[in-house]
Order: C-alpha cells, then structure tokens, then sequence
C-alpha cells in the first residue's frame, strides 16, 4: 500500500481509508477482523469455529484470506469443513486434524529463521498439538512433530527427543493429557525453552486436563512455561515468538561475522623459504653457539725484542 502511495496509485485520503479496514474490518455486523494483527506481533488472527455456523466460520476464514493471503479456523466439525471447502473456491485449503488453513493462490507467509519442534505424549493429544503446528507453519517457520512418547514407555522418547536435539529446535511444545508427567520431564532434560500443552484425555477425576494442568504448574523443572488446557494456538504463538527472536539474534550475528570477516584485511602469507643459518636464532636464554668471533690479528713480534721506530 505504500509503494502504491508512493507511486501514485492511492491518494492520501485512500491510502489513510485503506490503513483503517486493514486494521479493522466488519463482516455483517458480527465479527471485527483484526487484519493488522500479524504486522504487530507476526501471528495472524484465527477463528474459533465452536458457536459459530459452518458458513459463518468459513466466510470469516476466506475473508481473511482474501484480505492477509492466509486464514486459519481451528475446532472445526465434519460440517465446517464441507462449507470450507465450498466456499474457499480457487484457494488452497489445508487441513489439520481439526484446523485448517486457508491460502490465498499465490500466496506463502515469509520465511523465518527459527525452529519448534511439537512432540506428544499420546496419539489422543495430537489434535491440540496440530493447532499449534499449524499456526507455526502460518508465520513461516519451520515445525516438526513426533507423537505416542509417553512416560509409560520411556524408551520411545529418547530417541525421538535426541533427534528433535540434533535438527535444532530452538523451542519445544509438548502435549500431555492424563497425568501430564512429559512436559516437565523433557524440560528437566534440555536447555531449550519448553512449553507445556495440557490436553483433556484421561478418565474420570481430572480426566478433563485438570490434572495435566496441575501436574505441569507443579512441575519440579525450572523454567517449564504452560498455557491452558487445549490452548494450542496460543502454545503455538508463544513457540513462534520465541523461535522468531532466535532466529533474529541468530541473524543479526551472522551479519556482525560477515561484517568483521570483510572489514579486517587478509594478513601476508609467511615466507616458506626455510630460515638461513644468519636467520636463525636460539631459543631465549641460550647463547648463540654458531655466531662467529672476531680474533685479534697477531702481530709479528721483532727478533731484537724492541719494535723498530718508523722514521719521520
């Protein structure tokens, strides 16, 4: 918009109308989208389909694309889905376990130096991990996600855990229902921020994520950060937040290497001829043993024994 401002397309009362709907725009009277959101903080809007219609929720996740390139919906039923992909038209329409994300043709978030790695204890916490997954994938960065690493079989995580190590991540989100013991076992064990992620499986008392929420608040391991219970999307904003300031520190060195590698010129080759016997020098504390003495010169001595007297 300001290119275009700039090159004369736009007025300045157009551009200044077009600055307003961006940040602010109103569907029907019924929902404001906050379009702006993702030039302020990096993490775009996503709409909360429980309580609203199949279509409600689809029209609100196409408008956000149409207008931002990307709209996410997440908690999505069978019937918000069809309506989904009924609407969205020529879009592409990616889907989560239950999430999806709408993109406009064309269109692909900038890419950002940072990684989050997800992992889960069960396969019953991957539909909450994948919220988080999926807003990670929208801002741009890069994600994995491992599951079934439960506590039950300590075996399974390690590996797994190692390997999440060793590709980089720079932060870590994991999901636990049940007892919700994973998270604050993997902090105990890395030095990466972890973000806990309680999920509501189990049974009866606390079956509901209350005891995965306590248990990660309880945690014994210094540093575990934890959201709400299902709150996957804001696991994934706060992983894509503190992923994205690494990676901008980890740019911003690189540039400083850069920088100093160009501005300090290259020093001379040493000479590889070898040292010469004049160029040779001893170790400190020695005496030069090869360095030549001068010898006073002799005279011959007179066979009278008194030297002769030059004449004037």
């Amino acid at each position: 918009m300001l290119r275009r401002l700039v090159a004369g397309e736009l007025t300045e009362d157009e551009a200044l109308s077009e600055l307003r709907r961006i940040q602010l725009d109103e569907l029907g009277g019924k929902a404001r989208l906050d379009l702006g959101r993702y030039l302020r903080r990096g993490i775009p809007e996503v709409v909360l389909a429980p309580g609203k219609t199949p279509e409600e929720a689809a029209r609100l996740a196409v408008a956000m694309a149409e207008q931002h390139g990307q709209g996410l919906v997440s908690r999505m039923t069978d019937a918000h889905r069809e309506a989904l992909a009924a609407l969205a038209g020529g879009m592409r329409v990616v889907l989560y376990h239950s999430s999806a994300r709408v993109v406009r043709e064309g269109f692909a978030p900038a890419t950002v130096d940072g990684k989050v790695g997800v992992l889960t204890a069960g396969t019953s916490d991957v539909p909450v991990a994948d919220e988080a997954r999926m807003v990670v994938e929208a801002c741009g960065l890069e994600v994995r996600l491992d599951a079934d690493l439960g506590v039950a079989g300590l075996h399974r995580f390690v590996g797994p855990l190692a390997a999440m190590l060793e590709w980089g991540a720079d932060v870590l989100v994991v999901a636990a229902g049940m007892d919700g013991v994973l998270p604050g076992l993997v902090a105990g064990l890395v030095d990466v921020p972890v973000i806990g992620l309680p999920v509501s499986t189990g049974y009866g008392r606390g079956g509901a994520g209350e005891a995965a929420l306590t248990t990660m608040l309880q945690s014994c391991s210094t540093g575990l950060t934890v959201v709400n219970i299902d709150n996957g999307i804001g696991a994934g904003a706060a992983a894509v937040l503190v992923a994205s300031r690494v990676g901008q520190r980890r740019r911003l060195e690189k540039k400083a290497a850069t920088t100093i590698a160009v501005a300090v010129p290259p020093s001379r080759r040493p000479r590889n001829n070898p040292s010469t016997a004049r160029d040779a020098s001893s170790p400190p504390g020695t005496a030069n043993r090869s360095a030549k003495t001068r010898t006073a010169r002799k005279r011959p001595s007179n066979t009278h024994g008194t030297p002769r007297r030059r004449r004037p």
